[in-house]
């Protein structure tokens, strides 16, 4: 059973950067996707990024942080990362990563993923 830890999420000032990192442990084996999700008290939650990670690294993005959030990992691929720039209020929400170890298929098929974190806070104030 995989466990994946997250860290870095805090407050900030709009405009600011924040990097969020997740350590994937109790697995021999790496990740074929890994994504990061967002979720607000009372909406669903919401994929913003995932990678690729077998046989050529590919990534997707949410139209709502594609050019300011970059998901990247490690050369170990057991630690992935999510770099985000240019913070607005909007993105303040639990951020959680999730990783899917099956080989085949889309990354960005939100459904897939069965490996989670507890989730870390990142709240962005005006």
């Amino acid at each position: 059973q995989a466990q994946l830890v997250e860290s870095g999420g805090s407050s900030v000032q709009a405009g600011g950067s924040l990097r969020l990192s997740c350590v994937v442990s109790g697995v021999s084996y790496t990740y074929n996707c890994v994504a990061w999700f967002r979720q607000v008290p009372g909406k669903e939650r919401e994929g913003v990024a995932s990678m690729h990670t077998t046989g050529g690294v590919f990534t997707y993005y949410a139209d709502s942080v594609k050019g300011r959030f970059t998901i990247s990992q490690d050369d170990a691929k057991n630690t992935a990362y999510l770099q985000m720039n240019s913070l607005k209020p909007e993105d303040t929400a639990m951020y959680y990563c999730a990783a899917d170890f099956r080989y085949g298929g889309y990354c960005d098929r939100w459904d897939r993923y069965d490996n989670w974190g507890q989730g870390t806070q990142v709240t962005v104030s005006t």
